[in-house]
């Protein structure tokens, strides 16, 4: 999948995820979700990223108009990742590199997204 992967877990490593390639870039948002989270997204395709989650340890949140699952690990309370909801979505998901040791996303430029208002970068 890539000569370079970068793997990242919740606190209690119940829920992680290899990240197989490069990101260009890291997204902060701020909409009503992202901006409490303080998540720094990686988005991509599903095929680029190999989940493990121990039996019972997943919470999906969704709300709204329920396009997105906000995957978060039930013991700790950390948010891991967020997949699309609806079966005919495009091929995305995001995975919180906040989770990522410091050192492994530490090159990765943050673009700081308006999720709250315009739905443009504001950088």
């Amino acid at each position: 999948m890539g000569d370079r992967s970068i793997q990242g877990k919740c606190h209690c490593g119940a829920v992680s995820f290899e990240y197989f390639g490069q990101t260009d870039r890291l997204v902060s948002c701020n909409c009503s979700i992202c901006r409490r989270l303080r998540a720094l997204w990686a988005h991509d395709s599903p095929s680029k990223v190999e989940m493990k989650v121990k039996e019972g340890a997943l919470l999906q949140y969704s709300w709204g108009d329920e396009e997105l699952a906000f995957n978060t690990c039930r013991i700790c309370g950390c948010t891991v990742s967020w997949t699309p909801l609806a079966p005919d979505s495009i091929d995305r998901m995001a995975v919180n590199m906040a989770m990522a040791q410091p050192q492994d996303i530490a090159d990765i430029p943050v673009r700081h997204f308006d999720g709250a208002d315009s739905w443009e970068f504001l950088d």
